[in-house]
């Protein structure tokens, strides 16, 4: 072979090489916590194909539904590692970090998707900050229709609580239960079914959009409009991962984020009336909260409100403050 050939192969291989460097392919993992039926799954999903298209192919998210990768209590450590580089997981969950990572979850404080969203605009830089700190960017979030009450037999009084082993799934639902004069024992959504079945619970407060998802119509009979808070989903992406990615596939994926919010908020406001009329197409009867109830509730409301403001201090009011102009 001649000198001059081989110096045209070396080349047309050196340029090879750089051109499949400049295209490689970033792959990464997003663990989804709900099944793959549940809105938030497709808005998740959605993300992905989105992010795939705005970076023409250079980075590719594949998703995971139904919390096969991480379960809800080990998703943000397992985030914040690197074990997986995008998850979703109930925000309120991690209010044993910080009580700011709970406020959605502070019962009667945001019970309309208008007021949900002020109160997440309210209190995202705090949490995008307590994130930041620990090697997590947040991307976005998705809220779940407002929380109901589901029993097996009829309530008109709170009274009728008492003692009645109820389904919690977070520290404020725990401290809910517990004002409400019910026993809380914590279940995640998936195991729903079996509980109720097996008799470890009797009833819980959770959306119409688990109640669907659980097919609660085959252990429950009454779901009660209260329509209590409305808590989100957000998903986070591990820090170093994103950081490493080109400067264009940042903006690509923010703005992906960006889109992936805003539909699911639109997906939420406008499910909520049909997950709701889907529990009573099986057969469950469906009500708004008897009067004697929600009066109680507005006292157990301003209870947790008053205590929340005393753990999360300055920071936590001055979040209230600004949801409520």
């Amino acid at each position: 072979m001649t000198l001059n050939r081989r110096h045209l192969l070396s080349v047309l291989a050196a340029t090879c090489l750089s051109l499949s460097s400049a295209h490689a392919v970033e792959r990464w993992n997003m663990s989804l916590e709900q099944p793959d039926g549940n809105y938030i799954s497709a808005v998740g999903r959605d993300f992905a194909a989105d992010v795939a298209k705005a970076t023409a192919g250079e980075l590719e998210i594949k998703t995971h539904s139904n919390s096969v990768l991480f379960k809800r209590p080990d998703l943000k450590r397992a985030v914040q590692t690197g074990q997986v580089q995008v998850g979703d997981v109930l925000i309120s969950v991690l209010g044993n970090e910080d009580p700011l990572f709970e406020v959605d979850a502070v019962p009667l404080l945001a019970r309309d998707f208008d007021s949900a969203w002020k109160l997440w605009q309210a209190s995202r830089p705090g949490i995008e900050a307590r994130l930041q700190k620990q090697g997590i960017k947040l991307l976005y979030s998705v809220p779940w229709p407002p929380q109901g009450i589901y029993t097996k037999v009829p309530v008109t009084q709170m009274s009728q609580f008492k003692g009645m082993k109820f389904r919690a799934y977070n520290a404020a639902t725990s401290r809910l239960v517990e004002l409400m004069g019910a026993s809380p024992t914590t279940v995640n959504s998936g195991d729903v079914p079996q509980a109720f079945g097996t008799g470890l619970i009797e009833a819980m407060i959770t959306s119409p959009a688990t109640g669907v998802d659980a097919q609660a119509w085959d252990f429950s009979k009454y779901y009660y409009d209260v329509q209590a808070f409305i808590p989100k989903n957000v998903t986070m992406v591990n820090a170093r991962a994103f950081e490493r990615l080109p400067p264009a596939s940042q903006k690509a994926v923010m703005e992906a984020a960006a889109r992936a919010e805003k539909k699911g908020w639109d997906m939420a406001r406008a499910q909520t009336s049909e997950l709701t009329q889907t529990l009573a197409k099986n057969g469950m009867v469906v009500g708004k909260t008897p009067p004697a109830i929600e009066s109680e509730l507005g006292k157990i409301g301003a209870t947790m409100a008053e205590d929340w403001v005393k753990k999360a201090g300055t920071d936590g009011k001055a979040v209230i403050d600004q949801a409520k102009r």
